[in-house]
């Protein structure tokens, strides 16, 4: 069993359970998945592919691009052109990289750009640095134009304080 999944499983839901008293099991707020964004403001193909190799080294699975929606004139995009890349993480991979972005983050105290609460069941921030990770950190020729990483976790709905102290339970700064 995978540390953070033992963790998840032993700990954290033994807390939530003496200090929210949930009396059903299926209530207590759970992780869903992290979202890891790229995006740029112009269509740059050298961005892009190095971006979406960033992911695969930092996640172990692949990326895929998203397309502009909408033409911009002033940033010279047209429809459907691919402005970014991303990748979303779930169970055991979720777990591994959560693993690893506590390991950078939290204990080196590495700067992040603040938090964003979004309705509950969502928290968002930015790391401006990619080169934290030492995947990216090894081959930086490549990855030193990359300006910012979007990481987004996802939990199930519930209220505030039950979301903050799932939140700071996984060792999450808010």
């Amino acid at each position: 069993m995978h540390f953070f999944e033992h963790y998840n499983e032993n700990i954290v839901k033994y807390d939530l359970i003496n200090k929210f008293r949930y009396k059903n099991l299926t209530k207590i707020p759970k992780l869903n998945f992290i979202s890891l964004r790229f995006n740029f403001k112009k269509s740059d193909l050298k961005q892009l592919i190095a971006a979406l190799i960033a992911l695969e080294l930092i996640t172990f699975q692949k990326g895929s691009l998203i397309e502009s929606k909408v033409s911009s004139v002033s940033l010279k995009i047209r429809e459907g052109q691919p402005v970014g890349c991303k990748v979303v993480l779930r169970r055991l991979k979720m777990l591994e990289f959560l693993t690893k972005l506590i390991n950078k983050i939290v204990i080196e105290n590495k700067k992040i750009k603040r938090s964003k609460i979004f309705n509950y069941n969502s928290f968002s921030f930015k790391i401006s640095n990619v080169l934290i990770f030492n995947e990216l950190e090894k081959n930086y020729q490549f990855f030193k134009n990359l300006k910012g990483l979007d990481i987004n976790i996802s939990t199930t709905p519930t209220d505030f304080k039950n979301f903050l102290f799932l939140l700071k339970s996984h060792k999450i700064k808010v």
